[in-house]
């Protein structure tokens, strides 16, 4: 005779199958994550303020992707440094590179600009946010 309702070989597969889809949905997202929110700050950002980066390693044109600290030092023009977040704000992906005076997210494709952290192409329709920074010597530090 069997019971109706759940039988443990179903209740199995399913634990398995939702184990693995639950990663994989979480790492598509569900839209665009453009809702106006500050990116969440990296844990040191209280804090005092630190070195980043000497100014030798930021390129006129270019700039530094600091993946720790979440953060991207560039310097538009010579002697200008400027700094962002290094959270694309379409999706939450962290920046890959800076290139052609532009900072660009692997992940779709957005490119901002080095010099305002504006959009220059989306998907991202928000610019980076301003990360507050010093330059003392050659050294670039937090604000």
């Amino acid at each position: 005779m069997t019971t109706p309702g759940l039988h443990r070989r179903h209740a199995l597969t399913g634990m398995a199958g939702l184990g693995l889809g639950l990663p994989v949905l979480a790492a598509c997202g569900g839209g665009d994550a453009d809702t106006g929110a500050e990116s969440p700050p990296p844990d040191d950002a209280g804090g005092a303020a630190g070195g980043l980066a000497s100014t030798a390693d930021v390129p006129v044109g270019g700039g530094l992707i600091l993946e720790d600290e979440r953060v991207v030092v560039t310097q538009p023009s010579e002697g200008d440094f400027k700094a962002f977040t290094a959270v694309c704000t379409h999706q939450g992906c962290l920046v890959g590179r800076v290139e052609g005076e532009q900072i660009q997210c692997p992940c779709h494709g957005s490119a901002f600009s080095i010099a305002d952290g504006s959009v220059i192409s989306g998907p991202a329709t928000s610019p980076l946010d301003e990360v507050a920074i010093s330059v003392d010597g050659e050294e670039i530090s937090r604000s």
